[in-house]
C-alpha cells in the first residue's frame, strides 16, 4: 500500500515550483498595493466620481443641437489650417528624418559616431510629447500655427528616421552587391539600389505619421499652436457647448475619413 502512494506522488505534475509560486504571490501582491497607493495619491474625490455619469449625460444634452452656424467663419478656417500644421509638419519631418535614416542604418553607413548620432536625434525628438513642443515653440516663436508647425515636425523626426532606418537595415544585399561590383558610385547604389527596396516602406511611414498628426494637430490649438484647437479651446472657456460638440463632431469624422483615405493609399503601395 505504502508503495503504490509513493508511485502516485513520484508521477504528481505541477506547472510551477515552490519558488514560481511565492514570486508569483509576491508579484501579484506587489500589484495591488501599487494600484491602491497609486489610488490614493491621485485623490479621486468621491462626490465627483458619483455624479459623474449624471454630469455626462448633461453634457451630451448641452452639445446637442449642433451650432452649424459658428462653422463657416470660425471652424471652418481653423480646419483648414490643421491641415496645413500637419502636413508641413509631416513634410519637414521627411526632410530631416530621411537623410538621418541613412545615418543611422548600419549597413549604409558604416560610421559608429554616426550611427549614435542618429539614433540620439531619433529618440530625443520622439520621447517628447507635441504638445510638450508646442508649449516651447509658443515660447519662443509666440501662439500661432508655426509653433504647431514645429512642433508637429520635431515630434515626427524620431518616429519616421526610426521606422525607415529599420527599413534601410532590412534591405537585401544582393541588388546592393552587384552593382558595388560593377563600380557603381554611392549615389547609384542609393538610388537604384537602396531606393526601389524601401520605397514601399517610405511612403507607408509618411502616410501613417501624417495620420497621426492630423490627429495631433487637433490639440495644438489648446496651448496656443494654432489649429481647430483654438476654436475648441474658446468654446470650452465661453461655456458654447453647442459649438463644442459640433467641433468634436467634425474632429471625430477628419480623423475617420483620413484614415480611410491613409489605409487606402497604403494597401495600394504595398
Amino acid at each position: 500500500m505504502n508503495r503504490s502512494l509513493q508511485i502516485v506522488n513520484a508521477q504528481h505534475w505541477e506547472r510551477l515550483s515552490a519558488t514560481e509560486r511565492m514570486g508569483r504571490a509576491v508579484f501579484y501582491i506587489i500589484t495591488v498595493v501599487a494600484f491602491i497607493w497609486a489610488l490614493k495619491k491621485i485623490e479621486v474625490i468621491p462626490e465627483f466620481l458619483y455624479d459623474a455619469p449624471e454630469q455626462t449625460a448633461d453634457l451630451f444634452k448641452r452639445m446637442w443641437p449642433f451650432d452649424w452656424n459658428f462653422y463657416p467663419e470660425n471652424i471652418h478656417p481653423a480646419l483648414i489650417e490643421t491641415f496645413h500644421i500637419a502636413t508641413l509638419g509631416t513634410l519637414i519631418s521627411l526632410l530631416i528624418a530621411v537623410p538621418l535614416a541613412f545615418l543611422a542604418a548600419r549597413n549604409f553607413t558604416s560610421s559608429k559616431t554616426l550611427n549614435w548620432t542618429a539614433q540620439f536625434i531619433f529618440v530625443s525628438t520622439r520621447s517628447v510629447n507635441s504638445l510638450i513642443w508646442a508649449l516651447l515653440f509658443v515660447a519662443i516663436f509666440g501662439p500661432g500655427a508655426l509653433a504647431g508647425v514645429l512642433s508637429i515636425a520635431f515630434r515626427s523626426i524620431g518616429f519616421v528616421g526610426k521606422l525607415f532606418g529599420e527599413a534601410i537595415e532590412e534591405a537585401n544585399r544582393g541588388p546592393i552587391e552587384a552593382l558595388t561590383s560593377c563600380g557603381a558610385p554611392r549615389s547609384i547604389l542609393l538610388v537604384k539600389g537602396y531606393w526601389p527596396q524601401v520605397s514601399p516602406a517610405f511612403w507607408s511611414v509618411a502616410l501613417l505619421r501624417w495620420d497621426i498628426n492630423i490627429r495631433e494637430s487637433a490639440v495644438l490649438g489648446l496651448v496656443g499652436a494654432g489649429g481647430i484647437g483654438v476654436a475648441l479651446e474658446s468654446a470650452m472657456n465661453n461655456l458654447y457647448w453647442d459649438q463644442v460638440g459640433l467641433i468634436l463632431a467634425i474632429i471625430f469624422m477628419v480623423v475617420i475619413v483620413t484614415e480611410i483615405v491613409t489605409s487606402s493609399i497604403r494597401s495600394r503601395i504595398i
